[in-house]
């Protein structure tokens, strides 16, 4: 499997118009990515390509358009160029040397500087920049933090795990959703036993067991039902709720659970999810959670959605969010998302840890991350 764009080390190039960002992109890819050209604002939207970058690893590379843009549409790729950075992990700022640093360089380094994002001032010449920026990315991949992995401290060297992951309408055809097939290569590097069911085959697959399961992991969509059919002495948590722990979203997404049950006739619930996926029947994002939420409020509330790059900055209009497991968006993103709820006071939590807390098995849920609070 290769790595998916959410787990690799994102590297943006920012610059005015015409600084060279879209020939150090492409020198870096090896490959025309971008078109290069003396005219002005010739990369309109920014433009992403995943790659390996030795010694680095899998690295993914993004051209953004210049931050000087002007005019009513420049003004919408300038927005678009600032938010890359919700999920820029390492950024390289390109100054054209015969023009020197303006004010707009020193502008855009300032925002760097305020989001703790780690980059590079380059100045070009005729001269390529491949070599210099190289050494640059990789001195800055030194500050950023070890990665951890999803089942950290969880599972030892020969545990059995079960992994309910049912097969519905809505399983992607011929594969495993990223967070079961994270956990499932972990098992296997920890020299863990992994046993993957469907909901239905959970009762009889723990009777034909000699020892007790250390772990079972599910799908949340089926949480409720998983639960009932396993003992309580046998642990029990969700893929979701293990994406919250691991991208650093665990405890936000239960302290929001309490605001969530209070919710008022006439309250409006953002219900985000990371990825842009068609919507079919029984989705958990637009039938279960609403649905779930009807049950636990006994309220009449306002339900809106969002998916893909689409979520609102402004949540001043919402009483609460409710976002997903964030799989297939960065770690930064989703702290972004969770940081812009927090300054704006709106409750924001996870589909796993909201479901357990609908269906009643919150603190069961849990109850195996004691060590994080």
């Amino acid at each position: 499997m290769t790595a998916p764009g959410s787990e690799r080390i994102h590297i943006s190039i920012f610059g005015s118009r015409n600084a060279g960002k879209s020939t150090l992109a492409n020198e870096l890819l090896g490959q025309n990515l971008s078109i290069v050209s003396d005219t002005k604002g010739t990369t309109t939207d920014p433009v992403s390509k995943t790659m390996e970058l030795l010694p680095l690893g899998p690295v993914v590379i993004t051209d953004t358009a210049g931050y000087d843009d002007e005019g009513e549409l420049g003004e919408k790729r300038v927005l678009k160029t600032k938010q890359i950075l919700n999920k820029t992990d390492i950024a390289i700022l390109v100054i054209n040397k015969s023009v020197g640093k303006t004010t707009e360089d020193q502008n855009f380094e300032n925002i760097l500087k305020e989001k703790g994002i780690p980059y590079s001032v380059i100045f070009r010449e005729k001269k390529s920049i491949k070599e210099e920026a190289i050494e640059e990315i990789i001195r800055l991949s030194s500050s950023l933090q070890t990665k951890k992995t999803i089942l950290e401290g969880l599972v030892k060297e020969s545990d059995i795990v079960i992994l309910v992951c049912p097969i519905d309408e809505a399983a992607p055809k011929g594969r495993l959703i990223l967070p079961q097939q994270m956990v499932l290569r972990e098992l296997l590097d920890n020299h863990a036993k992994a046993i993957v069911i469907q909901p239905e085959e959970l009762k009889e697959t723990i009777g034909t067991l000699k020892v007790q399961p250390a772990l079972v992991i599910t799908d949340s969509q089926c949480f409720k039902k998983v639960s009932e059919d396993l003992s309580e002495e046998i642990p029990l948590t969700s893929f979701s709720i293990l994406m919250a722990r691991y991208k650093g979203f665990l405890k936000e997404a239960i302290n929001a659970v309490n605001a969530i049950e209070k919710l008022e006739d006439g309250d409006s619930v953002l219900i985000s999810e990371g990825c842009s996926h068609r919507r079919q029947c029984g989705d958990i994002g637009t039938v279960k959670i609403p649905a779930a939420l009807k049950k636990l409020t006994e309220k009449n509330l306002n339900i809106e959605t969002s998916s893909g790059t689409e979520f609102p900055e402004d949540l001043s209009k919402y009483s609460a969010v409710i976002h997903c497991g964030g799989c297939m968006i960065t770690e930064k993103e989703l702290l972004y998302r969770m940081k812009c709820a927090q300054d704006q006071d709106v409750p924001i939590c996870n589909y796993g840890i909201f479901l357990a807390f609908a269906g009643g098995i919150l603190e069961r849920s849990i109850k195996i991350f004691k060590n994080n609070f």
